[in-house]
């Protein structure tokens, strides 16, 4: 059955979350990867605990107290103007630099991000990127109260495009969403950006593993869920020939 319709996760996916490190490190001169990559790992694992705790709180709650964890545990100190300046930077993500021409080549297929985002903070992530031309929906898991990769999320694909899940490929670069995605009857593409062999030469260079390279291993490669993405590529450049 032929794709009518290509849904993106947002972070990490379409948007370089990476990228708010220049700002964590100009506010906390040293400690700047650290940070990002700290919040990064406890703002995946609040969407989980709050799901499981069926203890919604949106993204936007989850994203600033997942930064307020980091910096306490980093003992470092802040002023409220620093905090909201690092947090402002979720609405100004940079994107890769494949993705729009990556989407206008996926047209005249419906094209949708899928996002745990809030819908605030997705529209304007959206509308400041310029891809609110290219893209037909920007889909919050907020209309459900429970985040990724639970199967209700991904139910809005159907309910806001009206496809089947077989008519759906789903790009991510999270491996969790990817397998998610595929538990729940989508066709996948995983974004496969660090491969095994780039992770264990990272790790044989470093006498003391970096926290980029620590968050690469454990965020970034195939969980063993059972559940293998139909496509792995590099870049979202080959998906017009995937797709």
């Amino acid at each position: 059955m032929s794709i009518k319709a290509v849904v993106f996760d947002a972070y990490g996916t379409l948007y370089d979350i990476q990228s708010v490190a220049e700002i964590t490190e100009d506010a906390f001169p040293g400690y700047g990867e650290l940070i990002t990559q700290v919040w990064r790992i406890k703002q995946l694992e609040y969407t989980w605990l709050r799901s499981l705790m069926r203890r919604y709180q949106d993204f936007a709650v989850v994203t600033r107290d997942s930064l307020t964890y980091t910096l306490r545990m980093l003992g470092l100190a802040y002023e409220d103007d620093a905090f909201e300046r690092i947090i402002d930077k979720y609405l100004h993500l940079d994107l890769y630099p494949d993705a729009t021409a990556a989407l206008v080549a996926l047209k005249p297929r419906q094209l949708a991000i899928l996002s745990n985002g809030s819908p605030d903070m997705l529209n304007a992530l959206v509308r400041n990127s310029g891809l609110d031309a290219l893209l037909d929906a920007t889909i919050s898991v907020d209309d459900k109260k429970i985040f990724k990769p639970s199967p209700e999320a991904y139910e809005l694909i159907d309910e806001m495009l009206g496809t089947r899940p077989s008519e759906v490929l789903f790009v991510s670069s999270n491996p969790w969403d990817a397998a998610g995605a595929k538990s729940f009857g989508l066709k996948v593409a995983w974004i496969e950006r660090v491969t095994p062999e780039a992770m264990a030469l990272a790790c044989v260079e470093n006498e003391v593993v970096a926290p980029l390279t620590m968050f690469r291993a454990i965020r970034t490669q195939m969980d063993e869920l059972g559940f293998a993405p139909d496509h792995r590529i590099r870049a979202l450049s080959e998906l017009p020939g995937i797709a």
